[in-house]
């Protein structure tokens, strides 16, 4: 399996993350710990999680996901050797440094575990100067309750000023981040965001790799949305030439025998500065879908084709 290095951190993982936003969520225990082993058997290792999935459930607090993970681990510790564990801090409550190295500590509990191995910011907080937040993340890196850095939901001059902080104050410099970017979206990382990752030799791992399940190919009309509980974030993908998408996307998988969503992937996979997609699946039919992007490699004409089909 081909491992890509997280920038300068010494981890490496193979090219495709699995998503533990749906765990806890719209993914029980049982189904949770069947699509992990399935992912971890076919040679997956970064899952990558947050404190605040699901709080967006009623009834739920945060912390959900971490949980199932944790149980998983507990069935089978021999696992956590096998897994890059990512997560995240601040999305709802900020980055004040008072709250990272308690939210953190609860994270560690949770899953089960003595180091996250990558920990992001999960969104940037402009109320605390970066150096602080910073300054936070490196003692816990001291510590070894984390690895590596990451962030998530920056800007391009963010990063950049992130970065600087780093340096300027003789911190842990962050390896890694998380920007929103996919096939339909591509404006949302290609530009300025992917230009100063490329300067900070940061590892890329964009979520929402699959448009909310739009580049499945499950939802193709207005009448498909109801398919699922995100069905309806997709009818924006339904006009602005999502539909020429799918038709590439189709062509492609008709040619390499792959499902659909493992084509998204692996166009995802070959941009530059991407080390892994990050997707969740609700099921084992659709790990298998991830798990088949791990080892796809398209040719340099499917993906100028797909290139074509969303520029």
């Amino acid at each position: 399996m081909e491992q890509r290095p997280i920038g300068g951190s010494g981890i490496a993982v193979a090219p495709i993350a699995l998503g533990g936003n749906v765990f806890g969520w719209t993914v029980d225990d049982e189904t949770g710990f069947a699509v992990l082993d399935a992912f971890v058997d076919a040679g997956g290792a970064m899952i990558d999680t947050a404190d605040v999935y699901s709080a967006w459930v009623p009834g739920h607090q945060g912390g959900e996901s971490e949980a199932l993970i944790g149980r998983w681990l507990k069935r089978d510790p021999a696992k956590r050797d096998k897994v890059v564990i990512a997560s995240k801090v601040g999305f709802s409550a900020g980055l004040a440094p008072d709250t990272i190295v308690p939210s953190c500590e609860a994270s560690l509990r949770r899953l089960g575990v003595e180091t996250i191995d990558l920990y992001y910011q999960h969104k940037d907080d402009e109320n605390v100067p970066l150096a602080d937040s910073l300054r936070e993340f490196d003692a816990l890196a001291r510590q070894g309750k984390i690895q590596a850095i990451g962030l998530s939901n920056f800007t391009a001059q963010r990063v950049d000023q992130a970065m600087q902080a780093a340096a300027d104050n003789g911190l842990t410099p962050p390896s890694a981040l998380q920007p929103w970017y996919n096939l339909v979206e591509r404006e949302r990382f290609e530009g300025e965001l992917r230009d100063a990752a490329e300067r900070a030799g940061l590892s890329v791992f964009p979520y929402y790799s699959l448009a909310n399940g739009f580049l499945t190919g499950k939802y193709r009309s207005a009448d498909d949305l109801g398919k699922s509980v995100r069905g309806g974030r997709s009818a924006q993908y339904l006009e602005a030439g999502g539909l020429d998408a799918l038709a590439a996307l189709d062509d492609v998988a008709a040619e390499t025998g792959a499902a659909v969503a493992s084509v998204a992937l692996a166009w995802l996979k070959a941009q530059p500065t991407i080390v892994a997609p990050i997707a969740s699946a609700t099921s084992l039919a659709q790990a298998e879908e991830l798990i088949g992007a791990l080892t796809l490699d398209l040719t340099q004409a499917q993906l100028d084709r797909l290139d074509k089909a969303t520029s």
